[in-house]
């Protein structure tokens, strides 16, 4: 099959292209760097030619809601209006849960890129996954001070990118759902008690203050909206296995 992995540079989507192309597959990296910019459109119609699915893991990053979503208007639009012409059979969003149930940051742009997908003629799967291990590092570095680290009180089970882009190979290769899937670890966390970890395996004995008006990519949480969903397809790696891969020098 031919798989194009929109964002295939970054974190997941490197590692998914890695993966398709060991299996066999012509996976190929759609970025601004390999001549594709999905904000504008230009070089989709080359990159989509012959392509069976559409992996969409771009991301403009976690700054302002505004742009987030001017981000996501355009660019799923292009992928869309361009999957269609090409023939493309799958679409494939990776998503973010807390879409759909926190109004606010990334997760109100995410909500918005699920409903333009779900509302077109593409036959489609939406991925919701829970936040990222390598994500709670971002968490934390955002809460840095001089004195402390302010993280919100928020529960949540983190994903390892290897089997994030696990579930996105193996979904890219069946049927679409037409629906969305929720991806979670195994294991629930208070994310305070995860930035303590993070901050002692760095040798950094700050500490961290719980502080409910922290935000969380530009989100204010209320409740637990970052947890697994009803069923949430759980995955193998923990914290702790992965805290330690993590600290191995590259």
């Amino acid at each position: 099959m031919k798989i194009v992995v929109i964002g295939g540079t970054g974190r997941v989507g490197a590692k998914l292209v890695r993966g398709l192309g060991a299996a066999g597959h012509q996976a190929v990296a759609a970025a601004r760097s390999t001549g594709v910019d999905i904000a504008t459109g230009a070089g989709l119609a080359a990159a989509l030619e012959g392509a069976d699915a559409i992996v969409d893991v771009s991301n403009p990053g976690y700054g302002d809601p505004a742009a987030m979503l001017r981000f996501f208007r355009a660019s799923t639009g292009n992928l869309l209006l361009a999957g269609r012409r090409a023939g493309v059979r799958h679409h494939i969003l990776f998503s973010a849960i807390g879409a759909g149930r926190v109004n606010d940051g990334y997760y109100l742009a995410k909500s918005m890129q699920e409903a333009l997908v779900a509302a077109s003629a593409m036959p489609f799967s939406i991925i919701r996954s829970a936040p990222l291990f390598e994500y709670i590092y971002d968490v934390v570095d955002a809460g840095r001070a001089a004195e402390v680290v302010r993280v919100p009180p928020v529960r949540v089970q983190p994903i390892a990118v290897e089997d994030a882009a696990g579930v996105l190979a193996r979904v890219a290769l069946r049927a679409p759902a037409n629906g969305i899937v929720e991806i979670a670890g195994p294991n629930a966390y208070q994310l305070p008690a995860l930035a303590q970890q993070i901050l002692t395996a760095n040798e950094d004995y700050r500490p961290v203050l719980i502080d409910g008006h922290a935000s969380f990519f530009g989100a204010r949480l209320d409740g637990d909206p970052l947890a697994g969903g009803e069923a949430p397809h759980l995955d193998t790696a923990d914290f702790d296995d992965w805290l330690q891969r993590a600290l191995v020098p590259a």
